[in-house]
């Protein structure tokens, strides 16, 4: 007897609720394994591709791209042994707390997805706000079980259809980005092979600008940004953080200029040939000595004490098309230069590619915010939620500077440190920040302090 089985949507954080569906990376009637990528979804800390918990054919998926789905929603419909004749719906089991996926936990449950569950009680799905394009309709839900059973031929066909018995043959991706331009597909003609449409027929349809993302108000000149996703959270953090912490920010001027050269001498080292060698990676090696010298700036202050941390994840700001990410690199004051800079190399690759994930941006301790790629002098950043202290890391130019008695053009650069000031007094602060400066100045200090 074939068995259809359903899979929702799990928390794929600390607590998430919903996330927006970005894409479908499978369609109806696609075979699929066990753990392969099927739905990239984004939550409010990042975007993540979810793996399948089964093995077999997609029957039905039941949201499309752009959708804002609660977890525990059920969002695809498998059929794990489809050469079995008809259909019976069995519901998704409860997923096991702590098991790989397809492994038996503790509890004696089978994981769907590494460490997560659903949430308890029924899932309502959150109705949109944000006036969606005219996109066509999802196909039918089969049956339930109880009512009736049908072939797989019978849903594949019902899959195949939208309401008002119009059928439209696009991919997932496709009426994605219909939807952002505003595009009704059931008013196309598809160019593709046996009339799908294609990326190219609703690019030649619709307005470039974006619906989704930035939608135009007739009459007024204005656009209106839906504040959702990574940018909602970074937007709640910030303000937090903000009226929270009272932030002390100090400021330092710095020829780097031996430590210009030495990112040079580096790169032609063998060690570093397979890692992008930068000056922002010797700033964070500065940052982590000056760390080892005074501990208590990695600490987090939780209204009745002060966690002083014996370890750094280092944060590194990243811009990326969904906005501000923090991920850190966990245990950073235990890895060599090398190591160092291949995890920032993974770090910044991983961010712009979109891929990083919640686990990555979970307990930093301390962070680097590099102002200095988009040509600015240095700023005011604001302290990462549960850490103490943010550094400013500034553009390196060259500047008129008193050298050895004598006016000479140096590399020089401004560095600011942000900190918490209920438990990193202005002595700690500036200490810390004057040991940054003092590594930068004379790369060789590191030997001493190592």
């Amino acid at each position: 007897m074939s068995r259809l089985r359903e899979f929702t949507l799990p928390d794929l954080g600390e607590g998430l609720t919903e996330g927006e569906i970005l894409q479908w990376l499978v369609s109806v009637g696609d075979e699929v394994t066990l753990n392969q990528p099927i739905v990239e979804v984004e939550t409010a800390k990042a975007a993540v591709e979810v793996p399948s918990p089964y093995a077999g054919v997609v029957t039905q998926l039941h949201h499309q791209a752009g959708d804002v789905v609660d977890v525990g929603s059920v969002i695809i419909t498998f059929d794990t042994d489809p050469g079995a004749g008809p259909l019976d719906l069995i519901p998704e089991p409860p997923k096991a707390e702590g098991a790989l996926i397809g492994e038996v936990g503790a509890n004696g449950r089978t994981a769907t997805l590494v460490g997560y569950g659903p949430k308890s009680g029924p899932a309502k799905r959150r109705a949109r706000t944000d006036n969606p394009a005219p996109v066509v309709a999802e196909p039918p839900p089969p049956p339930p079980a109880t009512a009736a059973r049908v072939s797989a031929a019978a849903v594949g066909q019902a899959a195949a259809q939208t309401m008002g018995a119009v059928t439209v043959l696009a991919k997932p991706p496709v009426r994605k980005l219909a939807k952002e331009r505003g595009v009704d597909l059931t008013s196309l003609h598809g160019t593709g092979t046996g009339g799908v449409i294609t990326r190219e027929d609703v690019e030649s349809a619709g307005s470039p600008a974006p619906q989704a993302v930035s939608a135009l108000t007739p009459g007024t000149r204005e656009r209106r940004i839906p504040v959702k996703g990574v940018r909602k959270m970074t937007a709640q953090a910030m303000v937090s953080s903000a009226f929270t912490a009272p932030h002390v920010t100090e400021f330092i001027t710095v020829d780097v200029t031996p430590t210009m050269e030495l990112v040079q001498r580096l790169k032609s080292l063998p060690e570093f040939a397979d890692v992008k060698v930068t000056s922002l990676l010797l700033v964070a090696k500065a940052l982590l000595l000056a760390v080892k010298r005074n501990p208590e700036i990695n600490s987090t202050f939780t209204g009745d004490e002060i966690v002083v941390k014996d370890y750094v994840h280092l944060g590194i700001a990243a811009a990326t098309p969904r906005g501000l990410l923090v991920p850190n690199i966990k245990d950073a004051d235990q890895l060599t230069l090398v190591e160092l800079a291949a995890a920032l190399q993974d770090l910044v690759t991983t961010a712009r590619e979109g891929r990083t994930s919640p686990a990555d941006m979970q307990h930093g301790t301390i962070t680097i915010t590099n102002v200095g790629t988009f040509g600015v002098d240095t700023g005011t950043p604001i302290i990462n939620p549960g850490e103490s202290a943010i550094l400013c890391f500034g553009a390196v130019r060259p500047t008129p500077w008193v050298h050895e008695g004598e006016i000479a053009i140096r590399q020089v650069t401004q560095l600011a440190l942000s900190f918490d000031h209920r438990n990193v007094d202005g002595a700690l602060g500036s200490k810390f920040l004057a040991d940054i400066a003092r590594v930068l100045a004379d790369p060789a200090t590191t030997l001493a302090w190592s």
